[in-house]
């Protein structure tokens, strides 16, 4: 092991993953480093839904009742279809004996990344290298280095005894670890617009996280505190100031909803949708988490919470290593981890994606007749809810030795 003064944990990217896994191992009297290329903690406003278990998780740090606070409660989510209407309601208050928080949460990711932050600053053992941009990453001896460039061009190593690359899909420390990242990107883009239009004038019986299917444009709305998200399919070869214009943002909200009025449309966003997962999490002292470990498509609020799970399996080991455990302990990390994001967050988001566009008619009725089953059956209700909320993915990643 390094020397006692260098037992500091080097984190890339202070996202709510880096961030999560900063707070645990500071609770557990391991100091950490954190670089992050922004000047700030990042504002991303792509994620929004945290699920039961996730609540439960990040009661530790106290930040829970400022979520809510900050966020809205969601006990329903629906599969709808775009012209029938409802096709399955599916409750999470079936959730009550397995979890404090028997709904999805609807809070953008910033707002945790904020509290996660204040909560650091206070500490003497976090350290924040703000406006910084790690470039390149080695393993040494009995430590880690991280090459990394400052916002004025300075260039400068740093080390540690492990190194946790939280820094997203284009991830430098993900290089280091020597993982491949297969897998497909999706061939539509999509397009997240913000709108104070409630969806509910029109659509009464309308859940707050809703999954409309149809065969030529299915799209997604998400009620927050302040406003509804849509996110809709765009084609991947249009320009990329087309995909974002006014007038296409009001030409899919009208689409969807159509109205006299033009719809105020206060955040517009596209981004590509990948489904990859690194063929390892760890290689030595160095390790991955959350994107830049797996993504998926955002259909079923998976991507944000897997990360957030990551960060605590990886924490939790990352710790007794550092305290005395085999350096091998870690990789029962990215088996766990691993197995879960290839069997349960990537074929969940793409049977979500696929039930969605589906276009053939009778495996459409297919879909919605499973749907309704599922619904109308207690037990199975309760199994599908488990599942999707992803409690049933840790208990299953605990087996995994």
């Amino acid at each position: 092991m390094p020397s006692e003064e260098n037992q500091t944990v080097l984190i890339v990217g202070a996202g709510p993953v880096g961030l999560v896994a900063a707070n645990l191992l500071v609770d557990g009297g391991i100091p950490v480093t954190i670089v992050e290329s922004c000047e700030d903690v990042p504002r991303d406003l792509r994620a929004s839904t945290f699920h039961p278990p996730t609540l439960d998780m990040l009661e530790r740090f106290g930040v829970v009742p400022s979520m809510i606070e900050q966020g809205l409660i969601c006990p329903t989510w629906q599969f709808r279809d775009r012209t029938e209407g409802v096709v399955a309601t599916f409750e999470l208050a079936r959730l009550s004996p397995d979890t404090n928080h028997p709904y999805r949460l609807q809070c953008e990711q910033w707002r945790l990344g904020e509290l996660l932050f204040a909560r650091l600053k206070a500490s003497p053992l976090a350290t924040f290298r703000l406006s910084t941009t790690a470039t390149a990453a080695r393993q040494t001896a009995n430590g880690v280095e991280l090459d990394v460039k400052s916002k004025d061009g300075g260039v400068e190593t740093l080390t540690a005894s492990f190194l946790v690359g939280a820094d997203g899909i284009g991830s430098v420390v993900r290089a280091a670890v020597g993982a491949a990242f297969d897998g497909i990107t999706i061939p539509e883009l999509f397009l997240t617009l913000s709108t104070t239009y409630d969806f509910r004038e029109a659509m009464p019986d309308i859940a707050n996280i809703s999954y409309l299917s149809d065969p030529k444009e299915w799209y997604v709305l998400i009620r927050t505190k302040r406003v509804w998200r849509a996110l809709f399919p765009v084609d991947a070869a249009l320009d990329d100031k087309d995909v974002t214009s006014p007038e296409r943002a009001e030409r899919l909200l009208q689409g969807a909803v159509p109205r006299s009025e033009r719809y105020e449309v206060t955040h517009r966003t596209a981004y590509r949708v990948h489904e990859r997962v690194a063929s390892t999490y760890v290689n030595g002292r160095i390790l991955i988490a959350g994107d830049a470990a797996h993504v998926n498509n955002p259909l079923g609020g998976m991507g944000l919470n897997g990360g957030v799970h990551d960060a605590f399996n990886l924490a939790e080991k990352l710790t007794a290593v550092i305290k005395g455990a085999p350096l091998e302990t870690l990789e029962r990390y990215s088996r766990q981890r691993r197995k879960i994001a290839l069997d349960v967050v990537q074929q969940t988001t793409l049977r979500n994606r696929a039930i969605l566009n589906t276009r053939e008619p009778e495996a459409r009725r297919a879909y919605y007749d499973d749907l309704r089953r599922i619904a109308g059956d207690p037990e199975k209700h309760r199994e599908y809810v488990m599942r999707t909320s992803m409690i049933q993915s840790l208990r299953d990643s605990e087996k995994i030795a």
